[in-house]
């Protein structure tokens, strides 16, 4: 029978996830718009700023394959809080830093802890919810990506700017540990994946999970999908100061506005990933990325509407293509492979991201007077790989729908 509405536990599972991961995507966000503030309070430069950003990549993708090992040999809620906790303690540093190796140090902390977080969280929704549903499930968490920008975003840009680049990470460390009370609090415990038994010991498991035909073609397609977002999320703001001329003081005005329309238009991708074809939502998404990034990277001197509405359309795109490749992905994995099919694939986006932003440190130059030069090449760079992703992720909607898919699942119905 199909599933109508949420019962209220779903309702929180779906919440709590939604603000936790709205913490870890602020977490990597802001330190984006925060690099015209400690590019210059360091004494850092373009590729020591990319080698901050893809440090949290490169650590997250090797304790990422570390954990895949044992991801399904525990309870996920008591993975879900060890790996929190971690990543709190990370962002706590990132807070305290005061030079470029301590940053760099607490980024790589964050990392190590943060990168496991998504994937244990993927796991916890394709264990409760149906495929059917996913989509739209999958829209209201990856609405983190949207909040972070309404809400986050202006509130730690503000902070930057009242005190110093610090702040926002306090704030983080705040709302993070208040989310970790209501997890060990509300959350039931996740373990139906125990019950089916398993006589490979955490190595077997990560070799056999690795190298499954379906999965490894899976992770590749994954893998390129995190290329866009790290190469030009870390010079974003520095390429919207200084080569769109946008004040800095106007950033959380464009944030703010970019975000809410994304609040909106992210659960409409997921609903129409679920009714009109998850795959169908993928290739639009991808399209428009293409376009956009292209036309993006190669502006001069706009007007801040202008830059909203371009703003708008691209993140438009980037939400339709994360919803409805996560939903797709999600419904690859047997049940007691899914933690470590989810590790792996999210530890190998991770370095395929690592390695993205380092790549954009070596393309990207920033002249005496403060623009970018080359940022056009991580345009024409973003586009091309996405062209390989919408022909890779159509093997996985063809596996996909040809999979038989299992019943619902007893937790996600279970009695209140």
């Amino acid at each position: 029978m199909e599933q109508k509405t949420f019962s209220r536990y779903e309702i929180f599972v779906v919440a709590i996830l939604t603000i936790l991961q709205f913490t870890l995507i602020l977490d990597f966000m802001v330190l984006s718009p925060l690099g015209p503030f400690l590019m210059p309070d360091l004494h850092i430069t373009t590729g020591q700023f990319s080698h901050v950003v893809s440090a949290y990549a490169f650590s997250a993708f090797a304790s990422g394959i570390l954990a895949a090992g044992f991801a399904d040999k525990y309870d996920r809620k008591k993975l879900l809080l060890f790996f929190y906790i971690g990543f709190i303690a990370g962002t706590l540093f990132c807070g305290l830093a005061t030079s470029y190796y301590s940053l760099l140090a607490a980024r790589i902390v964050t990392g190590l802890f943060g990168g496991v977080i998504g994937s244990i969280s993927f796991a916890i929704i394709t264990d409760l919810f149906r495929l059917e549903v996913r989509g739209k499930v999958m829209g209201f968490v990856q609405m983190a990506f949207a909040s972070s920008q309404v809400l986050g975003l202006p509130i730690g840009l503000y902070f930057a700017n009242l005190w110093d680049w610090h702040s926002p990470f306090m704030m983080i460390v705040l709302v993070s540990i208040i989310v970790v009370g209501l997890i060990i609090v509300y959350l039931k415990p996740i373990d139906e994946h125990l019950k089916v038994k398993s006589d490979r010991n955490a190595f077997m498991h990560l070799a056999k999970t690795a190298t499954n035909g379906i999965y490894f073609r899976t992770f590749i397609a994954t893998a390129l999908l995190a290329t866009g977002g790290f190469m030009m999320m870390p010079f974003g703001t520095v390429f919207g100061v200084n080569n769109l001329k946008i004040s800095k003081d106007d950033l959380w005005i464009l944030y703010t506005v970019t975000g809410v329309f994304s609040m909106v238009l992210g659960p409409l991708s997921g609903k129409l990933a679920d009714s009109w074809g998850k795959y169908k939502v993928f290739l639009l998404g991808s399209v428009t990325v293409i376009f956009i990034s292209i036309y993006y990277t190669q502006l001069g001197p706009t007007p801040l509407w202008m830059v909203m509405i371009i703003n708008i359309v691209m993140f438009a795109g980037v939400s339709a293509r994360m919803i409805s490749s996560s939903a797709l992905t999600s419904a690859v994995p047997a049940l007691q492979d899914r933690g470590a099919f989810m590790s792996i694939n999210s530890s190998l986006q991770q370095l395929s991201g690592g390695l993205a932003a380092y790549a954009a440190g070596l393309i990207v130059v920033q002249a005496p007077s403060g623009k970018l030069q080359h940022y056009d090449t991580i345009g024409y760079v973003v586009s091309g790989t996405t062209v390989i992703t919408m022909i890779l992720i159509w093997f996985v909607n063809d596996y996909v729908m040809n999979k038989p898919q299992p019943a619902a699942p007893p937790v996600a119905h279970a009695a209140e």
